[in-house]
């Protein structure tokens, strides 16, 4: 069943969904301002990038209650916060929505314990800067003793090289540029970061922009400075008064292995979606848009999707695991009739429980 309101997997050509939720209006408290760049141009759905989100993003299959919960979140203009066990496909899901709306390539942030907001911000080589305006200054020519300079010395540099030069934005200051048309951005395990990162995202989801404080005290000399995007360390998007505003928030994925609880001002800023592991039903259909195999016409490939639901009753294991394991048998490989055993405790080994 389609409905008339979804977006995501609704009804006509990806094209014409993407018009719809371009020219949709946002909630008034969602509405924001940026005014985009006409120089830059993001990344399209063409090349090696959008290859990878396509084909990744097409192997997906969502249920109808995934499909409800994301169109909320692209009505509402709201982070999706996706929870579940490792390998049911949560960080898939960006890239099939990415795939099904046409929104070029998705851009991603992996989290660690160690990841801090500027990290998602953008990126300033500081050290480089500093070595670059001593470098300059050596290759001035030295003037005669007493301080005077010589003619062949020329004028005075009239400022250090180009901060331009050393900023770039990182995947979520890049997917934040004010554009028509939103970028899909998945912040990847975010259960892993430091305590403080969910708090520090607040301000920049409902404000849909931040500063470059390296570039805002610049703003006077030199009010739009152009820098490079995640995406291309080239593409000189210019800056105005060193800040980042959105026009369209962009489609944010949260992923996480529920590793830790998230603070309620946090949550009430999120839509939130559980993936539960996929049944007998789903998991055919996933095999045959990833591999074009039928496992509902029975045989081997069947009998690996009930040995595969059969070991999840001992520990976790992820769905590609499966495919793996059918890929191999398309293969040749573990043909031996005694091989069974251990072909299945080799590519469905448990990823949690006693025996992981």
């Amino acid at each position: 069943m389609v409905k008339d309101w979804w977006l995501y997997h609704g009804t006509g050509e990806g094209a014409d969904r993407r018009a719809r939720l371009e020219a949709g209006p946002p909630p008034p408290w969602r509405h924001f301002t940026g005014t985009p760049d006409p120089g830059y141009a993001p990344p399209g759905c063409e090349g090696p990038a959008w290859e990878r989100t396509r084909s990744r993003g097409e192997g997906y299959v969502p249920d109808e209650q995934e499909k409800d919960v994301v169109n909320t979140a692209l009505h509402l203009r709201r982070p999706l916060l996706i929870t579940g066990k490792p390998g049911v496909g949560k960080s898939t899901l960006a890239y099939s929505i990415a795939s099904d709306l046409a929104l070029g390539p998705v851009l991603h942030w992996p989290i660690t314990s160690r990841t801090v907001l500027r990290d998602g911000l953008y990126l300033y080589d500081a050290i480089g800067r500093l070595q670059e305006a001593g470098l300059d200054q050596l290759r001035r020519p030295a003037g005669p003793p007493g301080g005077a300079p010589t003619p062949e010395a020329g004028p005075e540099p009239a400022h250090a090289p180009s901060i331009s030069r050393y900023l770039r934005l990182g995947p979520l200051g890049t997917a934040l540029l004010p554009q028509d048309r939103p970028r899909v951005l998945l912040v990847d395990e975010i259960d892993k970061s430091d305590i403080d990162l969910p708090g520090d995202l607040l301000t920049v989801f409902e404000d849909g922009g931040f500063v470059i404080p390296e570039l805002a005290r610049l703003a006077q000399e030199d009010p739009a400075v152009a820098i490079g995007t995640d995406d291309d360390p080239d593409a000189a998007v210019r800056i105005p008064q060193g800040r980042v505003q959105c026009r369209y928030f962009p489609i944010v994925i949260l992923t996480s292995n529920g590793e830790r609880d998230f603070p309620p001002a946090f949550l009430r800023r999120c839509v939130r979606l559980h993936l539960e592991p996929p049944g007998e039903e789903k998991l055919a259909l996933i095999v045959r848009r990833r591999l074009g195999i039928d496992v509902e016409a029975g045989g081997e490939y069947r009998e690996l999707v009930r040995d595969f639901i059969d070991r999840s009753g001992d520990g976790d294991l992820a769905t590609d695991q499966l495919l793996n394991a059918i890929q191999l048998r398309l293969a040749g490989a573990w043909s031996a009739p005694g091989d069974r055993d251990r072909f299945l405790k080799t590519v469905m080994q448990h990823l949690t429980g006693p025996t992981a």
